[in-house]
């Protein structure tokens, strides 16, 4: 209703200027797929559209995403490291292993996760319980959920990779030893739409008491 008012009001304005035009159309922006439509198109892509680039800007506004991501108590210890360039393409894809290096054929993009130690699963320098920097592993997680969602609502197509050289992507990127390095994520066009793969039933998931 407010909406359609604001509308009123505007055409109001227009008729008391004395610059109403004949015919007004109002247009509204192009709504993008709802999140049910994100979870279920989402699909590990190992063949990509190597004739589609995406911008430095659209993977800055996908990496937005993983700010919102959620962490123990806010410590927001995921790190993220884009290779865009064709030289830091190739030197990633040399430490990934044979077979994910032929997935991700055509990818522009491919990033590498890490989370700083120490942080989630710690108050000041003590650890809190006997999980301790995995919950760094766990926070990001989350965090990477939220970039291949995104990535999706996007149009993009990602792959999560968790065979890798991580002492060679150290090199790489100059990455730290306060960081672990997790995964290496594709960014892309799929080729062709994938098959699903079958589900679990719901009762061997979850219990309910």
């Amino acid at each position: 209703m407010k909406k359609n008012f604001l509308m009123m009001m505007a055409a109001l304005a227009f008729v008391a200027c004395g610059n109403a035009p004949e015919t007004t159309v109002v247009t509204e922006a192009a709504e993008g797929p709802s999140f049910q439509e994100v979870l279920t198109s989402r699909r590990s892509i190992r063949a990509y559209d190597a004739t589609k680039t995406i911008s430095e800007d659209e993977v800055r506004t996908l990496m937005t995403a993983v700010q919102e991501a959620p962490s123990w108590a806010n410590a927001q210890p995921s790190r993220y490291y884009v290779a865009m360039s064709a030289e830091k393409i190739d030197a990633v894809k040399e430490v990934i292993g044979p077979n994910n290096k032929k997935n991700v054929e055509g990818a522009p993009v491919l990033i590498v996760s890490t989370f700083e130690k120490g942080k989630s699963g710690f108050f000041g320098e003590k650890q809190v319980n006997e999980i301790g920097d995995g919950w760094g592993c766990y926070d990001n997680g989350l965090s990477n959920g939220y970039l291949v969602l995104q990535a999706r609502a996007m149009g993009f197509d990602t792959l999560i990779m968790g065979m890798r050289e991580s002492d060679k992507l150290r090199e790489i990127f100059g990455i730290p030893q306060s960081e672990t390095v997790m995964a290496v994520i594709s960014l892309g066009y799929r080729a062709a739409d994938p098959t699903r793969p079958g589900r679990k039933e719901l009762s061997e998931m979850v219990k309910f008491f």
